[in-house]
């Protein structure tokens, strides 16, 4: 650092000056990996310095004098065989000194790759209003000097090139278009990568923006217990505001978890509704439920459309079995048998006193039954209780 910055206070005043003091040939050359080179450094006779008084470093450390050549009483020559890649996308700085130290002279070498063709480009328009676009440089990505990506793109059959200008620095392969975007109508769009050493052009992606729609992640979203029953929770969301004026078939996606596990379950079957019940699930648990949208079919798009980010974790806790309570055991099969058919002989008594035709058969008045019967063990428990004492 101190090295450079001593170039860049020192240089400019003696390039400036009418007499040239020393000059570095060839000057910030652009070299692929594994090459060599050969530079000399040439000083002005008025110095009164031989050039066997000059030495070279390479990114501050001092090259040994077996790579000098004197070419003549004012010009010395360094020799750099098979170099590797710049460790700084800026350049390695090749420094000639006189013979105390002073920097008389300094290059910038560019030592790297010409770039690969850009790779998976691809592209996603949040309710159809901006249009977010990321890629991956081709090959092992790595140039080792300084490498523009341009995303650029037109419309299919008419309008003129334009580039994307706003770039992410935490994200080096992403452009974002937040603007003047055309609906109805496709987009041709590809990525150019320039060095000093050359060039590549990704391939030409063609979309319409209602073709990659994603929105925002479903809001309010409400997990709540369905009555007493202990397997079971009731998870009800809104649609996204931001597509209420939209002509769509939304799809939705569940994920649940345990309050101690990192493993999510996926409910792929939700559809269009607004609101699913989970079941199946563990007695006075904790769970994280999240929800996620799909704008399918965005005016009329015949594509699948992109799935939004999840929801913020919502959490709700199932019900304490009864049984678990009371602290029972787990009946062995004979009484199993026995308690299933008691169990069915009270559900078509109950279903007798509340339905009237086969209309009244569902799984409401189903979970309505479970209710009443885990109500009235509850019951049974208590009197049970009170007699022991």
């Amino acid at each position: 650092m101190i090295t450079l910055l001593f170039l860049v206070m020192f240089v400019p005043r003696a390039l400036s000056s009418s007499t040239q003091v020393a000059a570095i040939f060839p000057q910030d050359p652009a070299l692929r990996i594994g090459s060599g080179l050969t530079a000399t450094c040439s000083v002005s006779a008025e110095l009164g310095i031989h050039a066997s008084s000059l030495f070279w470093t390479l990114n501050g450390k001092r090259l040994p004098a077996s790579t000098y050549s004197v070419l003549g009483p004012t010009a010395l020559g360094v020799t750099l065989l098979q170099l590797n890649g710049s460790r700084q996308q800026s350049g390695d700085n090749l420094v000639c000194h006189n013979s105390g130290g002073h920097v008389l002279a300094g290059s910038c070498l560019y030592v790297g790759m010409p770039p690969e063709k850009p790779v998976n480009l691809t592209c996603w328009s949040r309710n159809t209003k901006d249009l977010s676009c990321k890629w991956a440089p081709g090959g092992q990505g790595e140039t080792f000097i300084r490498t523009k990506y341009t995303l650029k793109y037109k419309l299919k059959w008419y309008g003129r090139e334009r580039e994307c200008e706003d770039h992410n620095a935490g994200q080096p392969y992403t452009c974002y278009i937040p603007r003047d975007l055309a609906l109805f109508t496709p987009y041709e769009i590809w990525v150019e990568a320039t060095n000093q050493l050359g060039s590549a052009t990704s391939d030409v992606i063609t979309l319409d923006v209602l073709d990659v729609v994603t929105t925002d992640p479903p809001a309010d979203i409400h997990v709540s217990r369905v009555g007493d029953l202990e397997d079971q929770l009731s998870v009800r969301w809104g649609t996204s505001p931001a597509l209420k004026d939209f002509l769509f078939q939304a799809k939705y996606q569940i994920r649940y978890r345990l309050e101690d596990s990192t493993d999510w379950k996926v409910v792929d079957d939700v559809g269009n509704q607004t609101s699913c019940r989970l079941a199946g699930l563990r007695s006075g648990t904790v769970y994280f439920v999240q929800v996620r949208c799909n704008p399918v079919g965005i005016y009329g798009s015949r594509k699948a459309g992109i799935w939004s980010d999840w929801s913020n974790p919502t959490a709700a806790s199932t019900p304490h079995s009864e049984r678990l309570l009371s602290g029972s055991c787990d009946p062995k099969s004979g009484e199993q048998n026995s308690t299933l058919r008691r169990e069915l002989k009270q559900f078509f008594g109950w279903v007798r006193k509340h339905a009237y035709g086969c209309s009244g058969m569902s799984i409401k008045l189903y979970d309505q039954w479970r209710v009443w019967l885990q109500k009235s063990h509850k019951t049974r428990n208590q009197i049970l209780q009170g007699d022991k004492s």
